[in-house]
């Protein structure tokens, strides 16, 4: 039964895009400044399969050709770095403008907000997550409020201590605030529950995206063909469930790798895509600027992938590719445009894809797996 396996690396780059300069991350360099910066840092079974050939691709070098997977590497043309835009292209679905983002929303937009929710809000700047918890946490604990905030990325986010508003409570708060995202074109509503104390707050794995609705994608082709289409981690999230059959919520990496050992021990009834986000990199190492703990996933990341390889068969097509950047070793703590990597399992010979001129191109060869047809989707297949 044909299956297929796209593993989302959440922000794992490998060079600055050709418009990098555009968005103010001309030198950025995700996979390059670990290897340049953590000592003895290697990832011995994805450089074996083609992994470093992607980096030269994107350094426009002349890579090795004996890879044990083809290679590739793939450019962004949404004009936008975030998650969501990321997604929604390698399912085939281009942005032509960007989604709007805030330094902080506008005070006739908060008002809106707070009648529709019946919460008033503290906050309402850009701020990292962990650094916002700092300034407001104790605040938050002392009157109930909920915390709102933004960042660099077109997202509303509201967070709240577990014990002072349920999470049920915070879901119910972001879903309200949908429909007016959807009017000021904002991509996600994220919830953003914490516990502990002041000082001691930590987040917990209930976040949760409330995202806008895609246009037509792959997924939808797919799942009108009689696909089943599985999201692990918050694949369900970014595409709001259009096109999603099935859904695994994962808490990190390590969830979203044992979903996968699962599923792929199943015997598949029908075609299938997995379709899984690993974010701990993003989320974990590369906002918080955390180079050493990013080398540290990947290279788990890549032990578990030694043992991939071996248990996948000829009607197995896999697919290795990131939705953007996210330097840990670069200023600031947001995401960076940059191209990624792209590496492919299927029947026959590993060759070189070359640089490809959309993160679309995933969805076109997907559609041409399953044998769909792509209708007016962007992408060329490889």
């Amino acid at each position: 039964m044909k299956q297929a396996l796209l593993i989302i690396l959440d922000s794992v780059g490998i060079g600055h895009a050709p418009d990098a300069a555009d968005f103010g991350d001309e030198g950025a360099n995700t996979l390059g400044h670990l290897r340049g910066t953590i000592p003895g840092f290697d990832l011995p079974h994805l450089d074996a399969a083609g992994l470093q050939a992607c980096e030269g691709l994107a350094a426009g070098q002349d890579p090795d050709l004996s890879t044990t997977l083809s290679f590739g590497c793939l450019t962004e043309i949404s004009p936008g770095k975030d998650t969501v835009t990321g997604h929604w292209e390698l399912a085939g679905a281009l942005l032509e403008r960007p989604f709007a983002t805030f330094a902080r929303f506008p005070d006739q937009l908060v008002a809106e907000m707070e009648a529709l929710t019946g919460e008033s809000f503290l906050g309402n700047y850009a701020r990292s997550g962990t650094v916002i918890l700092e300034e407001l946490g104790t605040e938050h604990l002392r009157t109930g409020r909920p915390i709102l905030y933004t960042s660099a990325d077109s997202v509303i986010q509201i967070a709240a201590h577990e014990a002072v508003v349920p999470v049920p409570r915070l879901y119910q708060i972001c879903e309200a605030l949908r429909p007016l995202a959807d009017r000021e074109r904002i991509g996600r509503i994220i919830a953003r529950p914490f516990l502990g104390e002041p000082g001691a707050f930590e987040r917990t794995a209930n976040r949760h995206d409330f995202a806008m609705r895609p246009p037509a994608t792959v997924l939808n082709r797919l799942e009108a063909a009689g696909v089943e289409t599985i999201g692990v981690g918050k694949i369900r999230d970014i595409f709001s469930g259009s096109g999603i059959t099935r859904a695994i919520p994962t808490k990190d990496n390590a969830e979203g790798c044992a979903a996968m050992d699962q599923l792929l021990a199943e015997a598949p009834q029908n075609p299938r895509l997995i379709f899984t986000n690993l974010v701990d990199f993003d989320s974990l190492f590369g906002h918080r600027r955390d180079p050493a703990g990013y080398a540290r996933a990947l290279r788990e990341f890549d032990d578990w992938f030694g043992t991939l390889l071996p248990r996948l068969d000829e009607e197995t097509l896999l697919i290795i590719t990131a939705d953007h950047g996210n330097d840990p070793t670069w200023s600031g703590t947001d995401h960076t445009r940059e191209r990624v990597p792209l590496l492919v399992k299927r029947p026959g010979a590993a060759r070189n894809l070359g640089v490809r001129s959309s993160y679309a191109d995933v969805a076109a060869t997907l559609a041409e797996w399953f044998g769909v047809g792509m209708d007016r989707l962007a992408g060329e297949p490889f």
